[in-house]
């Protein structure tokens, strides 16, 4: 038997990433953008909880990241995609750092991460919200 776990947020970057990269991958110059979208569109999952955060993605989705509220040290918020999607950047106590890029729900998913590293912390931590 494993602990239990609540799940806030499963799931994939936002369609809307997808979208507009395949857009501009009409032009030469975007496209390995577009390639970029594609595969993490494929391959990128986050699975945040209520104990820790898990990305799951790579070529093939082979590569696994998992931090526990009790290393977060600073959570950066960046609005993308006239603010329906947004990235947020993880840093954690040993400066190391986890992006997720293209999130729906980001702001509520910013909130939720900040609320549960404050509370494993003890300490209030640093939040920043950026514009693009």
């Amino acid at each position: 038997m494993g602990i239990r776990e609540t799940t806030f947020f499963e799931g994939g970057p936002h369609i809307g990433d997808l979208i507009i990269n395949i857009l501009l991958g009409f032009t030469v110059i975007c496209l390995p953008l577009t390639v970029g979208a594609i595969v993490r569109a494929i391959w990128l999952r986050y699975r945040i909880t209520d104990r820790r955060i898990s990305v799951t993605g790579g070529w093939g989705g082979r590569d696994r990241s998992d931090i526990v509220y009790s290393e977060v040290a600073r959570v950066v918020r960046v609005s993308r995609g006239i603010g329906l999607w947004g990235d947020i950047v993880v840093t954690l106590r040993d400066k190391t750092r986890l992006e997720m890029r293209a999130l729906p729900r980001y702001r509520e998913i910013h909130e939720y991460i900040t609320e549960r590293a404050s509370e494993k912390t003890g300490k209030p931590v640093e939040e920043i919200s950026a514009r693009v």
